[in-house]
């Protein structure tokens, strides 16, 4: 099979390659691929930087494909095989306490496709059965594009309690994350404003701040009815050290992107005063998964693919991935 192999950790260390067909294991299914996105993970693993480190070269990248299972392992139902499916990229170990409680977001011993084992930007791949969902039909770009991102955003607006008629500020609202963020919260009942460095399309009827930067944000802020959530997902720490400032009495911040500027300042004193709360979130529970895709089944969620490669040009995907701001990228791989 084609598969894109990482033997290096730079951009030139990737190569398509044939390799040979992954066999399923026990309590796996193989999954012939027909998406898969590219994401900020994927660069860390080329880059050999934060979590992208833990990947032990040669690697097949690719955390979120989707395809149909050809076949499955000792353990498995067969009926599964013609099945479509979106991969959850997250493994939870399914043993500890957060596991045992429902709770795999939080897994500390979590494991992820494409990092600490070989991914799907490949013809076939396998994953652990749990982890192959079934997308009821959905298109398998929109599937790859939704499957870490609005589960990831359905996760976070749980962790805050996100309820209808909160006055929500997302950040980060242009990028894939921020427009799932602004969709799921609207289908929540809640008043959003969408705050973006760039002029942005509304998602629904969300009022939409432009600021340049974290200090035109702060100032287009303040003196306002403040809000009750902030969801960041600019991965920027002022941007979201400007957001925990605009919140109101008891407010509740969550972000779910990888800070570019892990120097994150808040006025303690107010933050105590204020009783305000701060949660991050960085994966997603099996369910919220399964939310995620109902949500796009039913249209509530806009399309989240951008940018379309195919499999030979996932080098350029990478090298390009930087520059794209519009929707998920996608790499077709069959």
């Amino acid at each position: 099979m084609r598969a894109a192999v990482l033997s290096r950790h730079d951009l030139d260390g990737l190569t398509l390659q044939e390799t040979a067909e992954p066999t399923p294991g026990e309590g796996e299914v193989l999954v012939r691929v027909d998406t898969v996105g590219v994401n900020q993970l994927d660069l860390n693993v080329i880059a050999g930087i934060g979590p992208g480190a833990q990947a032990q070269l040669p690697r097949i990248l690719g955390i979120d494909p989707a395809g149909e299972i050809v076949a499955v392992g000792a353990g498995v139902d067969r009926s599964r095989i013609g099945q479509t499916v979106v991969v959850k990229p997250n493994i939870a170990c399914g043993t500890c306490a957060h596991c045992l409680a429902g709770d795999e977001a939080n897994c500390p011993a979590q494991t992820v496709v494409g990092v600490h084992r070989d991914g799907g930007a490949a013809e076939f791949v396998t994953v652990p059965t749990r982890n192959a969902i079934d997308r009821h039909g959905l298109d398998a770009a929109q599937a790859t594009a939704l499957v870490h991102s609005a589960s990831i955003v359905i996760n976070a607006a749980r962790t805050v309690a996100l309820a209808a008629d909160d006055r929500v500020l997302i950040t980060g609202a242009g990028g894939t994350l921020g427009r799932a963020a602004v969709a799921i919260a609207l289908a929540r009942g809640a008043d959003v404003v969408a705050a973006s460095r760039r002029a942005i399309a509304p998602v629904g009827d969300e009022q939409i701040i432009q600021a340049s930067d974290a200090a035109a944000l702060a100032s287009a802020l303040s003196g306002g009815e403040g809000f009750d959530v902030v969801l960041d997902v600019s991965g920027h720490a002022p941007t979201l050290s400007a957001g925990i400032s605009a919140l109101r009495w008891g407010g509740r911040a969550v972000f779910c992107a990888a800070s570019v500027d892990s120097d994150l300042r808040i006025d303690a004193r107010d933050f105590y005063l204020c009783r305000k709360q701060l949660s991050g979130v960085a994966s997603a529970r099996y369910a919220d998964v399964a939310e995620a895709l109902a949500l796009a089944g039913s249209g509530a969620l806009p399309s989240l693919v951008g940018t379309r490669y195919a499999l030979d040009d996932i080098a350029t995907a990478y090298r390009d991935f930087p520059r794209k701001g519009d929707g998920k990228v996608v790499v077709d791989v069959r």
